[in-house]
């Protein structure tokens, strides 16, 4: 059984950085992508990055473009988001999530998080002003 875990979240002053990791306990990852999204009380889960397993396409949501890096360690199964130039606006609970890979990828959104199947409970990243 796939079971996605985030870690890596923690306090940071504006300006700084932290890297979150998420791994896979399961077997070797068969799915299509791995995306990061987060989430504030009251708002809906916001898109963050996501990368596709197999090439390493990177997908970026406007809010964090040009400040954040998804990557990849296949070899491994783990997945990384290297966030700088950390903002206030940027606290929230941040999710890994991936796909089971079932199904063509052709036209998939994976800027939504219905693209995906598997999710970690997630780990919070606060940003002081």
């Amino acid at each position: 059984q796939v079971r996605v875990v985030e870690s890596g979240g923690g306090l940071v002053q504006a300006g700084g950085s932290l890297r979150l990791s998420c791994a896979d306990s399961g077997r070797s990852f068969s799915g299509y992508a791995m995306a990061w999204f987060r989430q504030t009380p009251g708002k809906e889960r916001e898109f963050v990055a996501a990368i596709l397993w197999s090439g390493g396409t990177k997908y970026y949501g406007d809010a964090v473009n040009g400040r954040f890096t998804i990557s990849r360690d296949v070899a491994k199964n783990v997945g990384f988001l290297q966030m700088n130039s950390l903002k206030p606006e940027d606290t929230a609970i941040y999710y890994c999530a991936r796909d089971s890979g079932m199904g063509p990828p052709t036209n998939r959104r994976w800027y939504s998080a219905s693209s995906y199947d598997y999710w970690g409970q997630g780990t919070q990243v606060t940003v002081s002003s």
